[in-house]
């Protein structure tokens, strides 16, 4: 579960004057083409000798009917100003979805005696899970259709999906909030009845033990920090439930898996730089997990499984991390060997062992790449790939004893791909490429890696695709895209939906700063913490260079991210306000001081590791440099569009609101300010793929209507 993610000044004494005057909780004005104005009520605290004045404070009241009246005002407001481009949003929708093959059908994953795969119906929110048994030939089996379990819910998510060994039994379960706490049902799959077990606030590590009637699952704190692990058997009561491990250190996470070999379970605790890992015989569910390796602060090590041996991909004496084995007898850290050193140049990601081979996931020079080992002959290759900007994500691979490694390869011009790369053979089979429908020609598009230099002279990626024959005049319309949290990388992939903006002659550009993890572990490292301004800074590089080139200018230039990437669009708009165009920020964590500060806010204690204690002063002094919200100064700013979910655990949606909230009070222009929250979602916005589709819609009828390209 990831976020997302200063000195507060005051209006003038004459503005705070009126807005007190305006009424005892929101003035809405009288015209919805007129912004909401939200009440100033001062919340004054010290921190570390420094007083803080919220004045929005208020606005975290979920329950309080001042509040959702004024957020739907913002709603109000938002839908009436851009009410002149729904003609646009619709055009948009309908040029999307005429893309999208709406009846379509997932390549099949082999999983024992049965085929798995989801298929979609046109017309139809959410892909339909299905099965069969024997042949491809065989007839279909529904194991769950989220269509009909949804019907009545304005969002609806499933959250885990998980068949049991011996393919009897389903475990699945529902979110229909948004907020992330799901419930847990288990159906009977030889009869098709559903258990009367229902597992309330779970969140989505479960797993099946080896005798098909034991389930293991994590639940939730208050913080919705996933904390304890229990034991449950079919039919039975979720009171009489077992304990296994409840991890008491509210920096940790809890989550539970099984090996690819399905021999072992494994409950991982994590915190942002430390972890440890416990183990238990599948086959023996009532016996007693055990430590790998006990945590060690700031060592990081996840496990997976084969024959002998525990395979451990750790950062143990390596900051790229380095691949150990150890012998299942006792694979404490006294008794691991290196099987891959760690390198300067290469991050290795992940492994996958299967029964012959040893997947190895690296990443070198930004780009991913896959090494694959032989078990019987040592020998190690690498798969090839063709195009200079790609990326690939691994399939599920459920079985263990086969040649056969799926992923799904892209780029910014190649839709989709799905391969089975025999590892033996070192052949691949294109299973499926998603179609695109309408003519798309990739030929006709381009995608290209530059290089801006960061303050301080490092180089930083960004990857760009447009149509040919673009001329780099500063005349095109650019969107550039940035996340830098967390050691996520943004890769490089396709999106259909994006040739809406492509074909009316926009660039996209993702620029890969410090604070993700495209150039290994150092890269992750220099942008976080005390080095978080890195990531601000690396992307006003790249806005700067992109300028500089020529590829666009400061009025076309239009900026977008969301969660930490809404962060990072706070923090360079209040850094920078002038070289933005136009800014959309999803659900963008603005207001990193007051959330650090409040430890019963989800994820805050766990990512003290992220961002810093603001208890310390040196971390209060630099977040407040840089937080959004408490840098919002009188001056002008760029047009903005903000969103928000009611039911965000990652982001209170009232972050969004405040930083509005403030910068219609600050700011000294006449650009537009728009804030849209969704009253029935969380974090990813709304559940259906219809409903999402619309939002993408809003957000590009946005751009466009305020670049003047509404066409």
């Amino acid at each position: 579960m990831l976020r997302r993610i200063g000195s507060v000044r005051l209006p003038s004494a004459a503005a705070l004057g009126a807005l007190l005057l305006a009424g005892s909780s929101v003035s809405f004005g009288q015209d919805a083409m007129r912004p909401p104005v939200a009440q100033i009520i001062p919340k004054i605290d010290t921190v570390n000798g420094d007083v803080r004045t919220d004045n929005y404070f208020w606005l975290r009241e979920k329950t309080s009917p001042e509040v959702i009246n004024y957020l739907e005002a913002e709603n109000a407001y938002t839908e009436s100003v851009l009410k002149h481009t729904e003609a646009l949003q619709k055009t948009l929708y309908d040029e999307m979805l005429s893309r999208i093959k709406e009846t379509d059908l997932d390549v099949p994953e082999k999983n024992g005696d049965y085929y798995y795969y989801t298929r979609t119906e046109e017309g139809k929110q959410y892909p339909i899970r299905c099965r069969k048994q024997g042949s491809l030939d065989a007839p279909e089996e529904v194991l769950l259709d989220p269509n009909a379990l949804g019907q009545g819910h304005k969002f609806f998510d499933i959250g885990v999906f998980k068949v049991s060994d011996d393919h009897t039994m389903l475990a699945y379960s529902v979110d229909t909030t948004g907020s992330e706490e799901y419930t847990l049902y288990f159906k009977d799959l030889r009869n098709n009845a559903t258990f009367k077990d229902e597992l309330r606030n779970t969140s989505t590590g479960v797993e099946w033990a080896a005798d098909n009637r034991t389930v293991f699952y994590n639940t939730l704190d208050s913080a919705k920090r996933p904390y304890k692990l229990f034991r449950h058997m079919l039919g039975a009561s979720q009171k009489n439930d077992v304990l296994i491990y409840h991890e008491a250190d509210e920096a940790y996470f809890l989550d539970v898996s099984k090996t690819r070999s399905h021999a072992y379970l494994l409950i991982t605790l994590e915190s942002q730089t430390t972890s440890e890992v416990r183990y238990l015989a599948a086959d023996n569910p009532k016996g007693e997990f055990k430590v790998l390796q006990p945590r060690k602060h700031e060592m990081e090590y996840h496990v997976d499984h084969h024959g002998d041996d525990f395979y451990i991909v750790t950062n143990d004496r390596a900051r790229n991390f380095r691949l150990m084995k150890a012998p299942v007898a006792d694979p404490g850290m006294a008794n691991w060997s290196e099987v891959i050193a760690g390198r300067d140049a290469v991050k290795l990601d992940d492994i996958d062992a299967f029964a012959d081979h040893l997947v190895v996931y690296e990443r070198e020079g930004g780009l991913k790449k896959i090494r694959i080992r032989s078990f019987n002959s040592n020998e190690d290759f690498y798969v090839d790939f063709a195009e200079p900007v790609y990326t690939y994500s691994p399939a599920r691979n459920p079985e263990f004893n086969t040649n056969l490694l799926r992923f799904t390869y892209t780029s910014l011009v190649t839709p989709r791909s799905v391969y089975d790369y025999d590892m033996t053979a070192k052949t691949r089979e294109l299973k499926k490429q998603y179609k695109v429908l309408g003519g798309y020609d990739p030929s006709k598009y381009t995608s290209e890696r530059i290089f801006a230099k960061a303050p301080d002279g490092t180089g930083v990626p960004i990857s760009l695709v447009y149509k040919k024959g673009m001329k780099r005049d500063g005349s095109n319309p650019l969107l550039l895209y940035g996340y830098g949290a967390y050691g996520i990388s943004s890769d490089p992939n396709f999106s259909s939906n994006r040739l809406s903006l492509l074909d009316r002659g926009f660039i996209y550009a993702i620029a890969h700063i410090r604070g993700g993890g495209e150039m290994g572990r150092p890269w992750y490292d220099d942008g976080k913490l005390l080095h978080k301004k890195n990531t601000f800074t690396d992307f006003i590089a790249c806005a700067e260079h992109l300028i500089d080139e020529k590829y666009t200018s400061t009025p076309k230039l239009v900026i977008n991210g969301g969660s930490a990437g809404g962060l990072l669009m706070g923090a360079v708009v209040t850094m920078r306000p002038d070289l933005f165009g136009v800014v959309v920020a999803k659900v963008p964590f603005v207001d990193v001081v007051n959330t650090m500060l409040d430890e019963s806010i989800p994820l805050t204690v766990i990512e003290f590791e992220e961002w810093g204690n603001p208890k310390e002063k040196k971390f209060y002094n630099y977040m407040k440099s840089y937080s959004p919200y408490d840098n919002v100064t009188a001056k002008p700013y760029p047009t903005m569009l903000i969103t928000a979910g009611l039911n965000d655990p990652r982001v209170g949606y009232w972050e969004p609101a405040k930083f509005t909230a403030k910068l219609r009070t600050m700011k000294q222009d006449d650009n537009l300010l728009l804030l849209k929250v969704n009253m029935g979602a969380g974090h990813g916005g709304s559940s259906g793929r219809y409903d999402y589709l619309k939002e993408i819609a809003l957000d590009y009828a946005f751009i466009l209507d305020r670049l003047g390209l509404a066409k």
